[in-house]
């Protein structure tokens, strides 16, 4: 990658699914002026792909050919959310193909100035290691689950909270175990629980973080 200007930032937001993690990211980014990056919009978009072209999901070798030729302004936000999408998203996040086509594109991103915040799940352990600030928002299984329910319902009167709440806890299986770019928090980042946390509070103890690192720049 290219190097930065010194006064440029790279802020690294990452956690499980519900956890928060969007929401924090993009305040950050607005209050700082900062580019945004949902991360797990990329993947999301190739599993979209897949489903949409009657693909494979276990196809590795398709799967990476759909992250080599995406195009972003083929997708709307709307389909993205939806619960399949999401669940082939986690599926294909796990083959290094896909991961190594979407990783130029994510690190090219972060060099943007003035400043870019990116959120996903390897962002301060793979995709920029370098970051000026790497947080790991999380929150409990059960919580995270409501929050997921809680924002489907309103899409899907069929889906139930056990539907989701065994969705959240598969997904997280396979983010955490898998052998490529697992999720876990970056040896260095600040770690914010949300479990009991408002979104105003859990915005300010991410700006606090950010805010303590920019005091030492």
């Amino acid at each position: 990658m290219t190097s930065r200007a010194k006064q440029h930032m790279i802020i690294a937001v990452d956690g499980p699914s519900a956890a928060g993690k969007g929401t924090i990211a993009r305040a950050i980014a607005q209050e700082l002026g900062f580019h945004f990056l949902d991360t797990g919009s990329l993947y999301r978009m190739v599993g979209l792909s897949m489903l949409v072209n009657g693909l494979d999901l276990a196809d590795q070798d398709a799967a990476g050919n759909v992250a080599a030729t995406l195009d972003l302004a083929a997708f709307s936000d709307a389909d993205l959310r939806r619960e399949p999408v999401a669940a082939a998203a986690s599926r294909i996040s796990a083959y290094p193909q896909v991961r190594a086509n979407l990783l130029h594109f994510q690190q090219e991103f972060a060099q943007k100035p003035p400043g870019a915040v990116l959120d996903g799940r390897d962002i301060g352990t793979v995709v920029c290691p370098e970051a000026d600030v790497k947080l790991y928002i999380t929150a409990s299984t059960e919580v995270r689950a409501e929050r997921r329910f809680k924002e489907l319902k309103a899409i899907d009167p069929s889906v139930t909270y056990e539907m989701v709440l065994a969705d959240v806890k598969a997904r997280d299986d396979r983010d955490t175990n898998r052998p490529v770019a697992p999720l876990l928090p970056a040896r260095d980042a600040v770690i914010i629980d949300t479990t009991g946390l408002s979104i105003e509070e859990a915005v300010g103890e991410a700006m606090a973080a950010v805010a303590a690192r920019q005091a030492k720049a």
